[in-house]
């Protein structure tokens, strides 16, 4: 009799652990992301001209170009606000010291697309100061400041 008691118990133990795999089930957990579009820039520039009216003629100017990175396949733009001195769109460097201005010009590639954090691109910035801009201007030295804006 004990030993049909075990025997139960144990087909008891077996039916229950049987009942319970059966009871299994699974589900699927959905994972998601979104990579923002982003640019930023790596470092700024800076454009030098020397301006000498015994020489004359047309100036281009020795420029250090901005890098800045895009997210991969993100369209770009580039703006400028014409500088600190500007009159509508024209940019000009202001003297020193005088209310005396040169006028430039500031051009670059204002839209593109992105290659990813880790290919910089680097601004392809060309800046002139026409001869007639300097032939009479004050010696010393002149100035300005453009500030450039990245979208994606």
């Amino acid at each position: 009799m004990k030993k049909a008691i075990v025997i139960l118990a144990a087909m008891a133990i077996l039916f229950v652990s049987g009942t319970a795999a059966v009871a299994a089930d699974t589900a699927n957990v959905a994972v998601n992301a979104t990579v923002v579009g982003a640019c930023k820039f790596n470092s700024g520039g800076t454009i030098d001209f020397t301006l000498d009216p015994s020489i004359g003629g047309d100036v281009n100017g020795a420029v250090t170009q901005p890098q800045f990175w895009c997210t991969k396949n993100a369209s770009y733009t580039i703006t400028d606000d014409n500088g600190q001195n500007e009159v509508g769109t024209t940019h000009r460097m202001k003297h020193a010291s005088l209310s005396e201005f040169i006028e430039y010009t500031f051009t670059y590639t204002a839209t593109g697309t992105g290659a990813g954090k880790n290919s910089p691109i680097t601004m392809n910035i060309a800046s002139t100061v026409a001869e007639a801009q300097y032939a009479n201007a004050s010696a010393g030295s002149y100035s300005d400041t453009v500030v450039l804006t990245i979208s994606p």
